[in-house]
């Protein structure tokens, strides 16, 4: 998974229901704006308020929209250990499994595991997955930092089943020990918008992206020119789109270019309307530089 990956949001109607229709449109806009893959039902994508079912159909929907014209990636996990192993065999005995290329599976969250829990926790996923398996740190949602030592050491025991890490710890230094030192075939992968060109020039092989939601082809010129201009013009936005949580701040953005309505579901909400307006103030600023 190099390049630049789209972590989709999930569009919903003003009755709260998945608005396939704007699915599709967002869908298209990536596939045309040069995204080199997709992330589905990833954090972006309040899959927690998601039914199993309604899970069921976005996925679907996604496969048949996209029809193999870029890679997939779904997003797989939980802090119960055995419901995800679960979830992963009755994922193998479906058939959309070959349409993934492979998982990406966050810390799990709110237990606060231990790092040799983190490291048995991604054990049993990768012996379970039938697709390779990418991890997810990302310490301000889960409250647990998994540290270099513990991603290696997975890499290290799982090659070509544990083949990288979407890194969103914010902490440079520790990105970058992780590219320094990790084994041949396992990738790092920004997790931070705002951190992409600086990651890239460290060695990272991509960025999964909520900004490229609404700018795929500009995110696409920071992530494969390493474009360090064109990151720090578009920073600003990036940070408010973040201010109120993920993923307010992009469905505000994508309900002011038409794309989508902006509802989200309990317990997420819109934007403030302070903060509408300074993204508003933001993009309309942007545009005239």
């Amino acid at each position: 998974m190099k390049g630049l990956g789209t972590a989709l949001i999930t569009p919903f109607t003003p009755f709260g229901e998945v608005d396939y229709k704007a699915l599709t449109r967002l869908i298209e806009k990536q596939i045309e704006g040069g995204v080199d893959y997709l992330v589905v039902l990833g954090t972006t994508a309040e899959t927690a308020t998601l039914s199993h079912s309604e899970q069921l159909l976005v996925q679907q929907h996604i496969v048949r929209v996209v029809d193999k014209r870029v890679p997939l990636v779904l997003g797989l996990g939980g802090n119960n250990t055995a419901a995800v192993v679960e979830q992963l065999h009755n994922f193998a005995r479906q058939k959309i499994r070959f349409a993934y290329s492979a998982i990406l599976s966050v810390c799990p969250y709110y237990n606060k595991p231990s790092q040799e829990g983190i490291y048995q926790h991604f054990s049993a996923i990768a012996q379970a997955s039938p697709i390779p398996v990418i991890l997810y740190n990302v310490p301000s949602r889960t409250g647990t930092n998994m540290q270099p030592e513990t991603v290696l050491r997975l890499a290290v025991t799982f090659p070509n089943k544990i083949v990288g890490i979407k890194e969103a710890s914010g902490d440079v230094e520790q990105i970058k020990f992780i590219i320094e030192n990790a084994p041949k075939g396992f990738d790092v992968i920004s997790g931070d918008d705002n951190l992409a060109a600086e990651l890239m020039d460290a060695g990272a092989v991509g960025l999964i992206s909520v900004a490229s939601n609404a700018w795929p082809k500009t995110m696409h010129q920071i992530v494969h020119q390493h474009d360090h201009t064109l990151q720090r013009r578009f920073n600003p936005i990036i940070k408010l789109l973040f201010k109120e949580g993920n993923p307010a701040g992009i469905k505000t953005v994508l309900s002011e270019q038409g794309m989508i309505e902006n509802v989200l579901r309990l317990p997420l909400v819109p934007n403030s309307l302070s903060v509408q307006e300074q993204i508003r103030q933001t993009i309309a600023q942007m545009s005239t530089t």
